[in-house]
């Protein structure tokens, strides 16, 4: 698989780029990026004190849905990975993925105010159904792992 230098999300077409999460075209939403780097995909985010589950640590709904986004942003770049579409050269792929299960396994308090890390790497592609192993860190630490079934739209 090849690096990208352009987000996952940033490649979507724009009638499919207004996710609260991770539309480019949403600019009250969190605005999540997913780079595949290797055979892995890395996003990066840091909650402020909105996202205040109890005092210092985040609030767990945040965490589902960065794992959401992240989820469909990963499964939608080893798709197009396996098409040997190549992320560098295109303005946008014709791949987009939504989510069908998605577990979430609380490991640790998720810290408030440090950058987080999300990574992803895929388990299987059947079909439309794409299946991606996460984790969600900070300073180092496993806060969060979870996977994800998502479904690849048909065109």
């Amino acid at each position: 698989m090849s690096n990208t230098i352009k987000a996952i999300q940033d490649l979507y077409p724009d009638e499919l780029a207004h996710c609260y999460g991770c539309g480019k075209n949403n600019p009250d939403g969190y605005q999540l990026k997913t780079y595949l780097i290797g055979d892995e995909t890395i996003a990066h985010f840091t909650p402020d004190k909105r996202f205040t589950a109890i005092p210092g640590s985040v609030y767990g709904g945040l965490i589902a849905s960065l794992l959401d986004c992240h989820g469909t942003g990963s499964a939608a770049a080893f798709a197009s990975a396996e098409e040997n579409i190549d992320f560098n050269t295109v303005e946008t792929i014709p791949v987009r993925c939504v989510t069908a299960s998605l577990k979430v396994d609380f490991k640790a308090p998720t810290p408030m105010g440090k950058e987080l890390e999300l990574k992803g790497k895929l388990r299987s592609i059947e079909g439309r159904k794409i299946w991606v192993d996460m984790t969600l860190s900070a300073e180092g630490i496993t806060c969060v792992t979870g996977e994800i079934l998502a479904i690849r739209l048909e065109q």
